[in-house]
């Protein structure tokens, strides 16, 4: 069983890598789309915004590298802290 469980973390941690990567190139695509509209309303884009977003990327990725290092080290911290964040946003989105 205990390598079902680490099967499953692998999966976990390998599907949330893909959904941040996932989300950069949106969020780089977002930016091209960006980048016409402003050249169309005649504003410069400068490299730094690329620059940026790089580097936000770069720290996506170590934040990644970080959760997933944790994960493996406190497996029951980490459940823990799902569940309560659960269970908190259940109450603040149920009306009673």
């Amino acid at each position: 069983m205990p390598t079902t469980t680490n099967k499953t973390k692998a999966d976990e941690l390998a599907a949330s890598k893909d959904a941040m990567l996932s989300a950069f190139d949106k969020l780089l695509e977002a930016k091209e789309h960006f980048k016409l509209a402003a050249e169309a309303a005649g504003v410069d884009i400068k490299d730094e915004a690329t620059e940026q977003l790089l580097k936000g990327r770069d720290k996506t990725e170590a934040l990644g590298e970080q959760a997933s290092g944790f994960i493996r080290e406190k497996p029951l911290a980490t459940l823990g802290i799902a569940f309560i964040t659960g269970f908190v946003i259940s109450q603040l989105f149920t009306r009673k």
